[in-house]
């Protein structure tokens, strides 16, 4: 008898890698969901299944030195390549994100931004509006603000709090349309983890790697219940969080505290965000850069969804209309 929790729906392997290394370029960007681009390439549901696997069941196999039938509960066939794929893309591409980071900031930030807005924006679209949705987006915003402002922008990267970081970084990864590499760059994790990565330094990794573990395993249940039970309030207040938590990804910022690192280099510890000079050219290849990510991410949602609001409105008709993400929740509630 088959295990309810099982994807059913047989993937090639080769499929799988390609649709990994889609999701780990997607990982390492803030403002694009892994989540978000599991669901495009329409494996999100096996996905949630396939973790849903690692479940009281397996851990009493193991804990009865059932070997064999522990790891046979699990879908292997799927997990590996779709793993491996994502591995390849987030060791190959964060040597290219961290020279963005550190030498081309401010146009990097704005395709960041431009991304993180069409998120907002094709989330929104699977909310059904109400007085209550409504104040649920008001107070995630609002929240989100404040919270961004108060966290330091450089942040300590002692074992706790990287653990903490990547628990809370992968319950967002999840989410379609809610970016991890986004949790990390507010909680002031993105940059130092990303060298951690393009260096291959297991010490900053492992706990990072022990806490997006431990959040999966305990998060994915929780998420399905959260929003088969409230999605629509759930999902604005999410929407809230992305839109108070812009004020990090503002690309243009004066530094107004600094301090050196280890290496005897000055990194900013307090910024604030000013208003560009609109007259100087950097401005406008920003804004070209912002509106590239901005189209981009609508561009993807449309071709999968048939109704992103954004490209409807250009009378965009490509794809079938529906309603992707509350679908999902419910198939695999």
């Amino acid at each position: 008898m088959q295990k309810p929790n099982t994807p059913t729906r047989p993937f090639s392997a080769f499929r799988l890698f390609l649709t990994g290394i889609v999701m780990g370029i997607a990982d390492l960007i803030p403002g694009v969901s892994g989540g978000t681009m599991a669901f495009i390439m329409g494996i999100y549901e096996h996905l949630l299944s396939a973790i849903k696997a690692f479940d009281l069941n397996m851990l009493r196999l193991v804990g009865q030195r059932r070997w064999g039938a522990a790891l046979s509960s699990i879908p292997w066939g799927f997990l590996i390549p779709l793993g491996a794929g994502i591995g390849a893309a987030v060791i190959s591409m964060a040597q290219v994100m961290r020279y963005l980071l550190e030498y081309q900031t401010v146009y990097l930030f704005a395709f960041f931004f431009g991304l993180i807005v069409a998120s907002i924006l094709t989330v929104g679209a699977t909310v059904k509006w109400s007085r209550g949705t409504t104040a649920a987006l008001v107070v995630g915003a609002i929240a989100a603000y404040f919270i961004v402002g108060l966290v330091p922008l450089k942040m300590p990267h002692d074992p706790i709090t990287l653990f903490f970081s990547g628990a809370v970084a992968i319950m967002a990864m999840i989410l379609p349309g809610i970016s991890g590499s986004f949790i990390l760059l507010i909680l002031g994790q993105y940059a130092y983890v990303l060298d951690a990565v393009a260096e291959l330094n297991p010490l900053p990794i492992f706990p990072v790697a022990l806490g997006a573990a431990v959040g999966l395993a305990g998060f994915v249940r929780l998420l399905s219940w959260v929003m088969r039970n409230y999605h629509d309030i759930a999902v604005a207040a999410l929407m809230g969080f992305m839109v108070g938590s812009l004020r990090k990804i503002w690309p243009w910022k004066e530094v107004v505290e600094t301090a050196l690192d280890r290496h005897g280099k000055a990194i900013p510890i307090v910024e604030q965000n000013v208003l560009p000079n609109i007259a100087a050219p950097e401005f406008w290849l920003a804004l070209i850069i912002a509106t590239i990510g901005f189209f981009l991410l609508n561009a993807i949602d449309q071709l999968q969804t048939g109704a992103n609001p954004v490209m409807r409105r250009l009378r965009w008709r490509r794809g079938r209309p529906q309603q992707p993400q509350r679908q999902d929740w419910q198939a695999t509630s």
